[in-house]
């Protein structure tokens, strides 16, 4: 057989997968309409979207995959596919810290996929409060990064808030040198957020040591600016070169490579368990020697893996503190049960943030 016989029966193989395919997506999305008619019949006021699920299905799915395509395509295959499905059932809205272009909104996009609207906010506050308001499903908020440590501000909001928190996020953080033109003797100035810079220190120190640093509320604004500036450059993502029409002058100049930023996922609903979860706990300590090593205790006693332990002012009084907790396991589960049990016996308060599935990829 010749190689164009050859290439001929292979493309025919693909047209008929791809038949089969487009067939069974539909059937799928078919039965997302099912489901709804199910729930709306039984409650009108259904939540259409179960996190725990949606970890379920792509866990299942990447412990089967064998390749060609790499797990993080597969996860992305999937969640696109479930995202459109769920839309059928119920069009959603997710807040994030905005505007166009941002990491977060990226993060709201790996999550949810693209058929959920995400909406723009202009602070952290602002999503906390879309959220709380019931004008969008959920919100998508920046809490740690691999190089940076904790966001304190959203830490600090969660402390006064009702809402839970309904999952996390991981993105691989690239920054981009970006201008409206590729002569770097020409710029005078940069634009980014206050994060992006401490993450891009050394790089920027090295490259760009006489060039002004603004520093401004997002890395989307900084390109908006960099944009309206022939003498400005901005630090941000891809996506924000694309949306505000600037060329790339420096690919990746973040000092870590392996630079990750964690998103929560923050709702007005619990998540039930998922098989492989985290909580997230806000506790205060009595202020007396051996009270944090006797708030560790309950967790170590119970067998808990505490995975973070990170403290905040509590705002009530000069030098009094809440600690911000994650552990391994569901507030569920028998083990983390009975450890929030002996907490509370030791603890001046405890919140149970969320329980909620660790991150898929």
């Amino acid at each position: 057989m010749s190689d164009e016989s050859k290439l001929k029966a292979v493309r025919e193989r693909i047209d008929k997968i791809d038949s089969q395919l487009l067939q069974l997506i539909s059937d799928r999305a078919r039965c997302a309409q099912d489901v709804a008619r199910i729930k709306q019949k039984d409650d009108p006021k259904a939540v259409f979207y179960r996190a725990e699920r949606e970890a379920q299905i792509l866990r299942n799915i990447l412990d089967k995959n064998q390749g060609p395509l790499r797990n993080e395509e597969m996860a992305r295959l999937f969640r696109e596919i479930m995202s459109a499905c769920l839309a059928l059932e119920l069009p959603m809205q997710v807040a994030f810290l905005g505007p166009e272009g941002t990491f977060t909104q990226a993060a709201a996009l790996k999550h949810f996929g693209h058929s959920v609207t995400t909406v723009p906010m202009a602070s952290i506050d602002a999503v906390f409060r879309e959220v709380e308001s019931g004008n969008v499903h959920y919100g998508v908020v920046p809490v740690e990064n691999s190089t940076e440590g904790m966001v304190s501000h959203t830490l600090d909001l969660f402390i006064n808030s009702p809402l839970h928190i309904s999952g996390e996020v991981e993105v691989r953080i690239h920054h981009h040198l970006m201008g409206r033109h590729q002569d770097l003797t020409k710029f005078n100035k940069v634009y980014s957020h206050r994060q992006s810079f401490a993450q891009c220190r050394e790089w920027l120190n090295t490259n760009l040591a006489g060039v002004e640093r603004i520093e401004v509320f997002s890395n989307a604004e900084a390109a908006r600016l960099a944009q309206q500036d022939s003498e400005a450059l901005a630090v941000a993502g891809e996506s924000a070169a694309e949306i505000y029409g600037l060329q790339t002058v420096v690919s990746n100049i973040e000092d870590e490579p392996d630079n990750t930023t964690r998103f929560l996922v923050i709702g007005t609903s619990k998540i039930n368990p998922s098989g492989d979860d985290k909580t997230s706990l806000l506790i205060s300590a009595p202020n007396r020697p051996g009270a944090l090593y006797q708030l560790l205790e309950a967790f170590a006693r119970n067998d808990v893996s505490m995975t973070r332990i990170e403290s905040r002012p509590s705002r009530r009084g000069m030098w009094d503190y809440v600690f911000f907790v994650d552990v391994d396991g569901h507030a569920k589960d028998a083990k983390v049960t009975k450890a929030l049990d002996d907490l509370a016996k030791t603890a001046s308060a405890v919140k149970v943030l969320g329980s909620y599935p660790k991150a898929v990829l």
